[in-house]
This record gives C-alpha cells, sequence and structure tokens, in this order.
C-alpha cells in the first residue's frame, strides 16, 4: 500500500500535458515552399498591368485573365490528380519547372492569342503546391490537432507571402518593369523545383489498377461536393476583397491608394491574429467531429464583415471592414481543409484536395460578375447584400453537411450475459 501511495499521484495534481510531437524536416521545408512560391508569385497580381502596358483592347484582355483562371480552377484537378498517381515530389517539381518556363513566356510574347495560351498554362500551376501540400501534410502528420496547426500556419505562410509580394512588387514594378517581375517569378519556381526535388520525401503512388476507383469516387462524393458549394460560397467574400471592395471604393470616388491601405490592414489583422486563433482551431480539430460549426460561422463572419463596407465611405470605415472579414478568412481554409481531409481516401487526397481548392479560383471568377451586376442595379449597398447573402447561403449549405460528415457512433461491447 505504501508504494501505491507513494506512486500515485496527489488528488490535485494537474493532469500531464500532452508531449507536442516535432514535426518532421518535410514539413518545416513544405511551408518555406508555400511562402517562397506565393512571396514570388508577381504573374497574377500583376497580370493586369501587363496587359495595360501593352495597351490591349479591354475584351482581349479579359480574354487573357478569364483564361488564367480557367487555367488555374484546372490545375487543381490535374495537380491533385497527378500527385496521387505519380507522386507528391514529382507533380510538385514537374509543375514548378513549368512554371519556371511559362512566367518568363508571359514577359515575353504580345500577341493575344500567344498571350491566351501562355496563361491557361500558368493558370495550370500556379497554385499547384495548394492541393500537393495538403495531401503531403496527410501522409507525413496522422494526428488531427496537428494537421490543423499545420494548416494554419500554411496560410499564415501565404498571407505573409501575398503581403511581400505586393511590396516588393509595388516597389520594383516601376523602376525595373513588369516583364522582369515575370523573370524573378519564373526563378523562384525554378529554385522550389530544386529544393522540392532534394528535401521532400519520395512518395510512391498507389497502385492504380487497385485503387483507381478511389479517384472516381471522388467525383460521386456528395460530402466532397457540399462541401465545395459551402466552401464555394464562402469565399466569394474572401474574393471579394480583391474585386468588390476597390469597385466599391471608386464608387466612393476613394483614390487606389485608399484601396492599398484597406490590404495593409488585411495583412496586419492576418499577421496578428493568426498566431491567436492557430491554437484554438487545433484544439478544436481534436475532437471527433469534423469542424463543419466553425466553416458556418466563418461563413457568417466574412459575409458580414465584407457586408459592412456597404455602409461604409472612408478609407477607414473600407478598411474596417476588411479587419472584420479577417477571422473569418483564418477558419474556414482550417475549418475546410480539417473537412477534406476527413472524408478523403488515403490514396485519394490530393485528389480531393484539388477539387476542394477549385472552389478558390471559382470564387475569383464569380466575385467579380457578382460585383459588377449589383453595383449596376443598386449599387454598393445591394452589392454588400449580396456579399452577405453569400456568407448566409454559405453557412445554411453547412448544416446538410454536418449530417453528411456526421462520424457514426461509437460502438461498445455489449455486456457478457450473467453465467
Amino acid at each position: 500500500m505504501s508504494a501505491l501511495a507513494v506512486s500515485a499521484p496527489p488528488f490535485n495534481s494537474p493532469s500531464p500535458q500532452p508531449v507536442r510531437r516535432r514535426w518532421p524536416p518535410a514539413i518545416w521545408a513544405l511551408l518555406a515552399i508555400i511562402f517562397a512560391v506565393r512571396a514570388g508569385g508577381f504573374v497574377y497580381p500583376y497580370l493586369s498591368y501587363r496587359l495595360d502596358g501593352l495597351h490591349m483592347a479591354s475584351a482581349s484582355a479579359g480574354t487573357v485573365l478569364a483564361a488564367f483562371g480557367l487555367g488555374w480552377l484546372a490545375g487543381q484537378v490535374l495537380c491533385g490528380w497527378l500527385a496521387d498517381r505519380i507522386g507528391r515530389r514529382t507533380t510538385l517539381v514537374a509543375a514548378m519547372l513549368l512554371a519556371a518556363a511559362v512566367f518568363p513566356l508571359l514577359a515575353q510574347v504580345h500577341t493575344a492569342s500567344a498571350l491566351t495560351g501562355a496563361a491557361v498554362v500558368a493558370g495550370l500551376v500556379y497554385d499547384a503546391p495548394r492541393p500537393i501540400a495538403s495531401a503531403l501534410v496527410s501522409d507525413e502528420i496522422d494526428d488531427e490537432e496537428d494537421r490543423t496547426r499545420i494548416t494554419g500556419w500554411r496560410h499564415f505562410a501565404t498571407n505573409v507571402g501575398a503581403a511581400t509580394t505586393g511590396a516588393v512588387g509595388g516597389a520594383l514594378a516601376g523602376p525595373v518593369g513588369i516583364a522582369f517581375l515575370f523573370w524573378v517569378n519564373g526563378a523562384v519556381c525554378a529554385v522550389v523545383a530544386v529544393v522540392a526535388l532534394r528535401v521532400l520525401p519520395s512518395s510512391r503512388p498507389a497502385d492504380a489498377t487497385i485503387h483507381r476507383g478511389s479517384h472516381r469516387g471522388a467525383i460521386t462524393d456528395v460530402r466532397l461536393w457540399v462541401l465545395w458549394l459551402a466552401s464555394l460560397l464562402t469565399l466569394i467574400p474572401v474574393a471579394a476583397l480583391c474585386s468588390t471592395l476597390p469597385l466599391m471604393m471608386a464608387r466612393d470616388q476613394l483614390p487606389a491608394a485608399a484601396y492599398g491601405w484597406t490590404q495593409i490592414a488585411s495583412a496586419g489583422a492576418v499577421l496578428a491574429l493568426s498566431p491567436l486563433l492557430n491554437p484554438v482551431l487545433a484544439r478544436r480539430a481534436a475532437r471527433p467531429a469534423p469542424m463543419v460549426g466553425p466553416l458556418a460561422l466563418s461563413a457568417l463572419v466574412l459575409g458580414a464583415g465584407i457586408g459592412m463596407a456597404g455602409i461604409a465611405s472612408t478609407t477607414i470605415g473600407y478598411s474596417a471592414a476588411a479587419v472584420l472579414a479577417v477571422p473569418g478568412e483564418i477558419i474556414a481554409f482550417v475549418a475546410a481543409t480539417d473537412i477534406v481531409n476527413r472524408i478523403s481516401p488515403a490514396d485519394a487526397r490530393a485528389t480531393y484536395a484539388g477539387i476542394w481548392g477549385t472552389t478558390l479560383a471559382a470564387a475569383i471568377m464569380c466575385a467579380p460578375l457578382l460585383a459588377g451586376w449589383s453595383l449596376a442595379h443598386g449599387g454598393t449597398q445591394l452589392a454588400a447584400w449580396t456579399t452577405f447573402a453569400c456568407g448566409v447561403l454559405g453557412a445554411a449549405v453547412c448544416l446538410p453537411l454536418a449530417a453528411l460528415v456526421k462520424p457514426p457512433p461509437a460502438q461498445h461491447p455489449a455486456p457478457l450475459a450473467a453465467p
């Protein structure tokens, strides 16, 4: 008894804290790659300036931009499918080498047809690391809490990279020109390809003859498509930060510099709030149920945040609306990734992530169309209300999604009958 008394912990002693495992080196390399690709990602945000410098007609420029968006959408599915079939590292290296070749091409060609073709290919590989990274994290990490923590820092790295793109691009575009930025983007992708080849683990694809049904199953998985719809509606307000918001500010006769301040405020909020929200979201991911509730909350926060821009008329007011939407943006990407991780088979993780990844490209295409219609028919207030409605609808779609992804009840063994 005395031995037991000595070895037993005191009644009021705190419970032992779980030991946090160290992340594999591949995860740190992946975060660095995500930051580098986004920080050097000048092609998409500065493509409009490149077309304007060529004095292209509005219709032709719109066609080139639409081609880039279509390539982006298709690239998510293609890169995800290839990552499952030929391997994560192989797909990422091939995509980055192709980007290294086609991004400088966008800086050199001048005809509308050549630009359109190059834009399609550039769109295919511009966001290639997204589905590959999601699958690689799930391969390397088997704990949902750690996966969610890494997803939060992936989003953080993406936003820091985007802020770097804006700051560096804005400083260099005038002195060196847009074409030089595209060459830099290609060089960054070439370096990333080398780093990925040397640092990331070699992943062998699943046997296609055995697991081919898993890839086809993604097309018929109702859970994935309900999540896709909920995510699209949730991310339209995120895309509105780069499309609807500047249009609304222009209606209020605010200069372009004012829009720049909203982006600075938004990026600052992401940097400040991510370290605070990531631990909370990681603890939530430790529960058995997928993060459908947080996804619904993020939709409402995003819709309300950007919707508040409808009552703004000053730079401070628009900046406040952008900042209020930031928590929803952080939660949305983390929660949706958590759901994708839980519903995807191990041999089709990248395929599922790629299909889900098309939601951002689709939102980027839908947001300006919705904004243009709203501003034409009801001004800034209608634009704000339609954006808010997207958030509400996104939250509503989470109701059937919660029922579809609800984990089965735990099975308890039946008690033994008394002899």
